[in-house]
């Protein structure tokens, strides 16, 4: 059963939003008292009706608050403008009303109120209370990100690196996150750091994207701390230490944020920075699997399959498949075939299996794609058809997916599929022989044996025997037998050529029992005693 690659150091940049910026809560002119303001108020100062809305506003008096934003916003004054469009927005004092937010934050905008730039972009990107209109959003961040804004260069920054409302630009979208970041803002320092550890728009440097999250996780930042985190427990960027990897897990976990919680798991599961503790990882990756990350929900999956943590349940680890892979999240599809094709926790069903592996094959998963290849190439739940079978197979070996390598070799030693290729089928054996690939070390030693698709290399032969026999394959135990049995490749030894068989023989090869039995008639008893011996020894590499 295939489990999620743990260690993926970024989930995404938070391309989130940094808006409302000005809270009719915020900026009242506190030196001035209520009498004073009421008067100033009274005889039509916007500035001092603006305030005056601002206190009743903090009193949560909207209705008033609103009258006073009305009366200064009548007057053309901007930064009552952008108040009154919060208040509409939000439906404080009056009725929510976005297409009238609008409004509002453009009359503040078109006067340079860097704040109701912000807003009004906001609105245009998300599209609420006007068309969604990416460019235009750009055209508004960046007004006000050029008055010096953290928020609308922060989301200038997000724009340019997405590509919304303007061409992508990583090297431009840095610069903003850099004007940002440097401002203190915990999202711009996240996504600062982010570039920099990805390289995208600058050299990549991950000692200074650790020096970026640090800032942001010292801030709270959950993403951050994460990532920061992850640094750690990877050596990118800072030294490897698996217990403060765990220290910004926790902060970030307890937070609530899934990724963390994740992490966080994997850490108790494999026993990283913290005493290897499987209940409690089964804890924080319920934790995140509840929240919907499907990479928990499949991990949960296979916590149930193999009893880590709980009780192994697997109509229990079917569920949790099933809800990351209904999400799309290709190693849950292949699980969840893979509980079909043996029937656990669900009726076995070679057609549903198919089902899901295809999903998780189209998005490129080298394992499904070779069990698809298998299928196909067994005709199990499906026509056999081999030229099918050796397309996911190649697919699946392109990626280096060792056992696919092998099937593929296979194929083109036999023709099955492909035109009959011993050369192509070497070069496949070889790659997942590397890989140490027991079966596709064998079939190189054989075809080096042999001179099949390569010139006959006896030596090398008995190498790659002699590494598929230290994985008790028992083909590879035989073949090395044969080869001490007639000196090829290596110094005739019948004594070590009967321990090889001997112990291919005890794995029920028929063939070896042959060789066995030949030898013992062969040779006398100290030497019978001696490979015997060898043979109950562990196996030599």
């Amino acid at each position: 059963m295939t489990s999620i690659r743990q260690w993926v150091l970024l989930a995404g940049l938070a391309w989130g939003w940094i808006g409302y910026d000005s809270s009719p809560a915020r900026t009242a002119d506190s030196s001035a008292s209520i009498a004073d303001l009421e008067a100033a108020a009274a005889k039509g100062d916007p500035k001092a009706q603006t305030d005056l809305g601002v206190s009743f506003h903090q009193k949560a008096d909207y209705a008033q608050a609103t009258k006073w934003f009305r009366l200064a916003a009548d007057r053309g004054y901007a930064e009552a403008q952008s108040k009154l469009g919060w208040c509409y927005e939000f439906g404080q004092g009056m009725a929510t009303n976005q297409a009238e937010a609008v409004v509002w934050y453009r009359r503040a905008a078109a006067q340079g109120l860097a704040k109701a730039q912000l807003n009004l972009a906001n609105c245009c990107y998300k599209g609420r209370g006007v068309e969604r209109n990416p460019t235009e959003a750009v055209k508004w961040f960046r007004q006000a990100a050029e008055q010096d804004l953290a928020g609308a260069q922060f989301n200038l920054g997000a724009c340019l690196h997405l590509g919304e409302g303007a061409p992508r630009s990583d090297a431009e979208a840095v610069q903003w996150f850099r004007k940002a970041a440097e401002q203190g803002l915990a999202g711009a320092q996240f996504n600062l750091g982010a570039c920099l550890h990805l390289g995208e728009g600058v050299p990549r440097n991950d000692a200074e994207a650790v020096l970026w999250f640090r800032k942001a996780a010292d801030q709270g930042y959950p993403e951050a701390q994460t990532e920061l985190g992850t640094c750690y427990l990877e050596g990118y960027g800072v030294k490897s230490d698996a217990g403060e990897a765990v220290k910004w897990f926790r902060l970030a976990a307890g937070k609530g944020y899934p990724l963390a919680q994740r992490r966080l798991g994997a850490c108790y599961l494999n026993g990283l920075g913290v005493k290897a503790d499987p209940v409690e990882a089964v804890k924080w990756l319920r934790e995140a699997a509840e929240q919907g990350d499907v990479a928990s929900q499949s991990n949960l999956g296979t916590c149930y399959l193999e009893g880590q943590g709980v009780s192994t349940n697997a109509v229990e680890a079917v569920k949790w498949f099933r809800r990351a892979a209904d999400q799309g999240w290709a190693v849950a599809q292949n699980n969840l075939a893979a509980c079909y094709l043996d029937g656990q926790g669900v009726a076995k069903s070679n057609t549903e299996a198919i089902r899901w592996l295809r999903k998780a094959a189209d998005q490129g998963l080298a394992e499904a794609q070779s069990k698809l290849g298998g299928l196909y190439y067994f005709g199990q739940g499906v026509k056999a058809d081999f030229v099918e079978s050796a397309k996911w197979y190649r697919q699946a070996a392109e990626q280096g997916f060792a056992k696919a390598q092998h099937n593929l070799g296979v194929c083109y030693l036999s023709g099955q599929g492909v035109p009959r290729d011993p050369a192509e089928a070497v070069k496949w054996f070889r790659l997942a022989a590397d890989q140490g690939y027991v079966e596709a070390q064998h079939n190189l030693g054989s075809c080096l044996l042999d001179g099949r698709g390569v010139k006959a290399d006896p030596v090398e032969a008995v190498k790659w025997f002699r590494l598929a026999a230290a994985q008790s394959l028992p083909e590879a135990q035989r073949s090395l037998g044969r080869c001490y049995e007639r000196g090829d490749g290596v110094g005739k030894d019948l004594v070590e050529s009967l321990q090889w068989y001997i112990r291919a023989a005890v794995q029920s090869d028929p063939e070896a029992a042959q060789g066995r039995d030949r030898l013992l008639k062969q040779l006398n008893p100290s030497q019978i005693a001696d490979a015997k011996r060898r043979a109950g020894a562990p196996a030599p590499k």
